[in-house]
């Protein structure tokens, strides 16, 4: 099968799995996505939903965040860790949100990407889920994990990535394709037990880098059962 048709038949069964996508971050506008997902590095979203609504009670947007103190923003984000560089961000990006962009997030990735602590998948996150924009494929370790084993990249640079995975999808997918496979990773294509004798993709996916007991264990079953062994 061509990388093309693969795609299409693994986003067909995506979109099966997950009818309904959506990110798991806590969020009412496009403020609140960008500043969730900084601090959603390296942290659950679980964990920033925990934090976040402390800090938007205190800090409602960027004009007032723009005026905080850092130590007292750190104590609010520190359970997110790396506390002391996302709240020196955080401070710095609203200051520049409220004077430079009429205290408005700005809609285009040149603008996003300008801001401190935010690359590309921050500005895709929040292109998409705060205007609706397809600008790029944000590409998370989860995408970036899921790409490699299904052969659409043979790069671990997100940036690469990315640019490999856009002519795969329908552009309007792009933004839907990130949280599909952001669950996906989650719940099927984990980075140290994948459960690829559950996936549906499996008589198709290339499982490049599975070397996990388990999933061949559990594949060599699969295909046992269906008479592919």
């Amino acid at each position: 099968m061509r990388k093309k048709e693969r795609a299409a038949a693994f986003l067909a069964l995506l979109n099966q799995r997950y009818p309904a996508p959506a990110t798991h971050l806590d969020a009412k506008n496009p403020w609140e996505l960008l500043v969730a997902t900084v601090l959603a590095a390296q942290c659950t979203d679980e964990r920033v939903n925990k934090v976040t609504p402390k800090l938007f009670r205190r800090w409602p947007g960027p004009e007032q965040l723009a005026e905080a103190m850092q130590g007292e923003l750190e104590e609010v984000v520190h359970s997110t860790g790396f506390y002391r560089n996302k709240a020196k961000n955080l401070i710095t990006t609203a200051q520049m949100v409220t004077t430079l962009h009429g205290g408005e997030v700005p809609r285009t990735m040149a603008e996003l990407v300008a801001l401190p602590g935010l690359a590309r998948k921050t500005a895709n996150i929040v292109l998409w889920g705060g205007y609706g924009i397809n600008e790029g494929l944000a590409v998370d370790t989860h995408v970036k994990r899921i790409a490699f084993r299904m052969g659409f990249t043979k790069s671990d640079n997100p940036v690469i990535v990315e640019k490999d995975l856009m002519p795969l999808f329908p552009r309007e997918e792009w933004g839907d394709v990130n949280h599909r496979m952001v669950w996906f990773g989650r719940h099927v294509c984990d980075a140290r037990k994948p459960l690829c004798y559950e996936c549906e993709m499996l008589d198709f996916c290339p499982q490049n880098g599975v070397n996990d007991t388990k999933a061949d264990s559990g594949n060599k079953k699969k295909k046992k059962a269906a008479g592919k062994e």
